[in-house]
């Protein structure tokens, strides 16, 4: 399969996708809010500045403790990932998003810490188990040979394997803390307490002031991550983050939570014993809400990857010291660390206030953010090319345009196909802001108490995720594409401030 075709059918499915999405402005006028939040902007206010703590530390709190949950779980699942059942359990886990976790979890455990800490843990569990899993299999093969032939596998893993992936297994851990810092503050839309909770609540009345300074504190905390998040201070920070979840206030359940949302999870029909009736209400719930789900879903990830990959185009010359100059360069990694460190759900929270429901927020927000994402590696791999040019090849947009482009084409392709399946996973949650894909109608579900429906629905979108992703492989597979390195480069550089 060639590249000319790959972008042809690309190209249509964007102009089909274009006709079906809604793409209106809702807002009567967009730009008197846009002066409003201009206005904010540009006078923080930071009032309460020990709400602002708190849900600050909140955030990292249920960061830490979710990912190292997460990291935990996913070692244990990495020791049997050859095992198909465990690989599959990991792939069903992952394949849900962490809102669409904390929905289903707010019926078993409340809006409580346990709450934040699984929507983290669960699905970072089943990343962690294939990453570790793949760690582990890389490793050096000779310190397992030269152990004697009855070595049991355990003592096999413990003394020869482990010890020489422990580095990458520390350093993905704390690439996914950047992770989860993100998803920990996109988890306060859902009313969990933390600093998208206040921004939430801040927008919606109107105290754009105040919801700059939380926007404010967040930045400060994510884009220096990698200065106070160190490996060895993994241990304080774990301790710091379950003492604070242990003495948050939690609301009672009341007995029996857990076996009343698995009872309800049945479908309808079979919970009343009506086996007859249950087909009649699976297709009315895939006729009536999963497929309009799926195919707004669609839409919307399409629009959004190829708006990531015109940033990503744009985006990867602006830190290519070769082509913007050392200030330019500099500049240019601010932006993208910006707008990569925004969580894409927050990015279109912010955006929905000036434009409304539509579609734009969401496009704009993916588009923006997975963009960001592929123009950094990609801008990082082309400033290390650039030092093995001829001494008299151009400069500027020219050297981006026809020498550094062309030679990292194959790249961008497979970078792209690699964050197709995320933006599709992503696409479904944005149903939570009013957005009619998938995440609207278990979002309505939720509301009204109809867990048969919401878990149904998760799954659907679990099973949209994992069709896309098989069909990207499918895909990077005909085209000879991979992205060597792409794994082992996030930790350092993918995502990091």
């Amino acid at each position: 399969m060639r590249a000319g075709q790959v972008l042809a059918g690309f190209g249509i499915a964007t102009r089909i996708a274009l006709i079906f999405a809604d793409l209106d402005l809702a807002r009567p006028d967009p730009w008197l809010t846009l002066r409003r939040i201009g206005a904010g902007l540009a006078a923080p206010d930071f009032g309460n500045p020990a709400a602002l703590a708190y849900a600050a530390a909140l955030t990292v709190a249920f960061a830490v403790c979710g990912v190292f949950a997460g990291a935990l779980a996913g070692f244990v699942l990495s020791l049997g990932y050859g095992f198909a059942p465990l690989r599959g359990f990991c792939i069903l886990i992952r394949s849900v998003h962490e809102l669409f976790w904390a929905l289903l979890l707010l019926g078993i455990t409340g809006l409580g810490p346990l709450t934040g800490v699984l929507a983290i843990a669960l699905p970072y569990a089943g990343i962690f188990g294939k990453v570790f899993a793949e760690y582990l299999a890389e490793a050096d093969p000779a310190a397992t040979r030269a152990l004697p032939r009855r070595t049991p596998p355990l003592s096999r893993l413990l003394w020869s394997r482990l010890p020489l992936a422990l580095p990458e297994l520390g350093a993905y851990t704390l690439y996914r803390l950047e992770c989860g810092l993100r998803s920990s503050a996109v988890l306060g839309f859902v009313g969990l307490p933390t600093l998208g909770y206040l921004l939430e609540t801040d927008f919606r009345q109107a105290q754009y002031g105040a919801a700059t300074a939380a926007l404010a504190v967040y930045l400060a905390l994510i884009l220096p991550i990698r200065y106070w998040m160190r490996l060895r201070l993994a241990p304080l920070w774990l301790v710091a983050g379950a003492w604070l979840l242990a003495r948050h206030p939690a609301p009672p359940m009341g007995d029996g939570a857990l076996l009343r949302f698995l009872s309800d999870a049945v479908p309808a029909p079979l919970r009343m014993g009506d086996w007859a009736g249950l087909w009649p209400w699976l297709s009315r719930l895939l006729g009536e809400q999963a497929l309009p789900g799926v195919a707004a879903t669609l839409v919307l990830s399409q629009l959004a990857l190829a708006l990531a990959a015109a940033v990503a185009v744009a985006g990867f010359p602006l830190i290519v010291r070769r082509v913007a100059g050392r200030a330019g360069a500099l500049l240019g990694h601010l932006s993208l660390v910006l707008s990569r460190s925004i969580p894409d759900y927050m990015l279109a929270f912010l955006i929905l206030q000036v434009t409304g429901p539509s579609m734009i927020p969401a496009i704009l927000a993916l588009g923006l953010h997975n963009g960001a994402i592929i123009a950094h590696l990609m801008g990082w791999q082309g400033d290390a090319l650039t030092a093995r040019l001829r001494p008299d090849a151009p400069r500027g947009l020219r050297l981006a345009a026809w020498e550094l482009l062309p030679r990292m084409s194959g790249n961008f392709f497979a970078l792209c196909l690699y964050r197709w399946e995320i933006i599709v996973r992503d696409s479904a949650i944005f149903g939570l802001l009013g957005i009619a894909t998938l995440g609207f109608y278990v979002d309505a579900a939720v509301q009204e108490l109809r867990t048969d429906r919401a878990v149904m629905l998760i799954l659907v979108s679990a099973l949209l995720t994992l069709g896309i992703d098989a069909f990207s492989g499918w895909i990077r597979s005909r085209m000879r594409l991979s992205a060597p390195g792409m794994r082992r480069a996030e930790p350092e550089t993918a995502e990091a401030a």
